[in-house]
């Protein structure tokens, strides 16, 4: 389909992928799972799903709806959930509540029910302080904690997926709960060349919720889409960024690549790598000079291959220093941040095995 052909008023997921195999067209006021959950907003979308506030009408609870699109079987992230929830759900894990599928004109498509959270960091918007920033780490630290003891690996670890928490909101009426979220905007769909839509295109989409009715200091681990039980997939789809070195170098995988995210996002939320057009030489020549340990002698040969020279690195503490104090509110000393590098080095090892465990990480007195 011409992803040209069908637009909107509203900027949200692309229209053309609303096809055999993409998303699932859903509206205001639908009701799914044979008349349980009452669509009543939208909040959010990826390129494999849309997420939408609903209402369980069996529980009375309001709920998120995750429904991923029809090509895709989120088989793994199902089972995740389902292993996470038979074990000591973790605080700082989202809790998946109930699944289901659905039959519509584009396929069959899986649908997860989740507690409902607020935004992620990014999409929040606010710059958080520093002691704001060690809160978080310790919480999204004790999330991973809970994951890899089970040698489950969530395998997308970034602050995209780490959301904020909403208070219990099941007390409110259904019209006290949209006011909350904010009047759905609706933008209406048109077809360009003005025929007849094809089947499984909606008439309109919406824009999803912005709201501030979120708690800021507590976050949960969110999005299992790229988890796996105890072997992994031969791949793993983490951003550029934040990409274990293990990944880039086709080697085996398992959950400690979430060690290496961490170790990228740890109190500053921001990469010591770049972020943007970066190529995997340029990444791995700036994991050079910021790494506690040399490239393994089995990546040597695959290093020599894709370097070009074009790759430039800050050290670590150097790196560190300049985001903190780099306008941020100044509410930890030079000596904290001394203690910070410290313990991301022990997170940005090349070697897997040496990196230290998240409840390593847990038990160092300056996160207490």
């Amino acid at each position: 389909m011409d992803k040209f052909l069908y637009t909107s008023t509203i900027d949200a997921e692309p229209i053309h992928r609303y096809r055999k195999g993409g998303y699932h067209p859903v509206f205001l006021g639908d009701v799914l799972n044979d008349g349980r959950y009452k669509i009543l907003h939208k909040l959010g979308w990826g390129g494999y799903s849309t997420v939408w506030a609903a209402q369980d009408r069996i529980e009375e609870a309001y709920v998120a709806v995750k429904i991923s699109v029809s090509e895709i079987k989120h088989d793994r992230e199902l089972q995740v959930m389902k292993q996470s929830a038979s074990t000591h759900p973790s605080p700082n894990i989202v809790h998946m509540l109930d699944d289901f599928t659905v039959q519509g004109p584009n396929g069959t498509h899986q649908c997860l029910v989740f507690e409902i959270l607020g935004p992620n960091i990014p999409d929040a918007g606010i710059r958080l302080s520093g002691k704001m920033a060690k809160t978080i780490a310790k919480q999204a630290l004790v999330g991973l904690d809970a994951l890899h003891q089970h040698k489950i690996g969530h395998g997308d670890f970034h602050t995209r997926n780490l959301a904020f928490t909403m208070p219990c909101m099941n007390h409110l009426s259904e019209t006290e709960f949209i006011n909350m979220l904010g009047q759905p905007e609706i933008g209406e769909v048109k077809r360009n060349d003005g025929k007849a839509f094809d089947a499984g295109i909606p008439k309109y989409i919406v824009m999803p919720a912005e709201h501030e009715a979120y708690s800021r200091s507590s976050i949960k681990i969110v999005d299992f889409g790229e988890s796996f039980l105890h072997t992994a997939p031969q791949t793993l789809h983490t951003p550029m960024s934040v990409r274990a070195p293990e990944i880039i170098f086709q080697d085996l995988l398992d959950h400690r690549v979430d060690l290496w995210s961490m170790g990228c996002l740890l109190f500053t939320g921001q990469p010591p790598f770049d972020s943007f057009m970066v190529t995997p030489p340029i990444l791995v020549g700036q994991m050079l000079e910021t790494a506690s340990d040399a490239l393994p002698e089995r990546w040597q040969d695959k290093w020599k291959a894709m370097d070009d020279g074009s790759a430039e690195g800050t050290g670590l503490q150097e790196w560190l220093e300049e985001v903190y104090f780099d306008g941020r509110d100044k509410d930890l000393t030079k000596e904290d941040i001394v203690q910070l590098g410290r313990i991301v080095a022990r997170l940005l090892y090349f070697e897997p095995s040496s990196r230290a465990s998240a409840r390593d990480i847990l038990d160092e007195p300056w996160l207490e």
